[in-house]
């Protein structure tokens, strides 16, 4: 099953339970592929529809750093229940160790030895770990490699 035909059955099922939270994030994910399809001008595959949804979990993930920001607990917590949603429809996210080790593979891989290379090993990284990792995350452990 296609993360479209996935979406349209969990709608359908968020309607029929009364999770107004669940069905309005299933909705929004829905209209963002679609935007997404006519910008392109084709149906998406699978692979740019996990592009939408880990850009839409970005999205939140930004928000919930300025609401924490404004001090607005109340979006905070709308916004983290969306993200727990999203995140259904993403792979599993690698943890710090996971990432750490992948990106010292590339690393030797690579023969970089300093920060700069670090757009190298980041665009290498980024491919390799498309969904599994935020890209702070994987920057983060990429500088502190790359800077010892």
């Amino acid at each position: 099953m296609n993360i479209k035909d996935q979406l349209n059955e969990e709608l359908k099922e968020a309607m029929r339970s009364g999770e107004k939270l669940r069905t309005q994030t299933i909705r929004s994910l829905k209209s963002a592929i679609k935007y997404a399809e006519i910008d392109v001008g084709k149906e998406l595959d699978s692979e740019e529809s996990l592009a939408v949804i880990i850009k839409q979990a970005k999205q939140r993930r930004d928000s919930i750093a300025e609401f924490e920001k404004a001090g607005r607990d109340d979006l905070v917590q709308n916004e983290l229940a969306e993200l727990a949603i999203l995140e259904k429809y993403l792979p599993a996210q690698l943890s710090e160790a996971d990432i750490e080790a992948k990106i010292k593979v590339i690393i030797a891989e690579l023969g970089i030895s300093d920060i700069k290379g670090m757009g190298q090993v980041m665009g290498q990284a980024m491919t390799q770990l498309k969904g599994q990792a935020d890209g702070k995350l994987v920057s983060q452990i990429t500088r502190k490699l790359l800077s010892n």
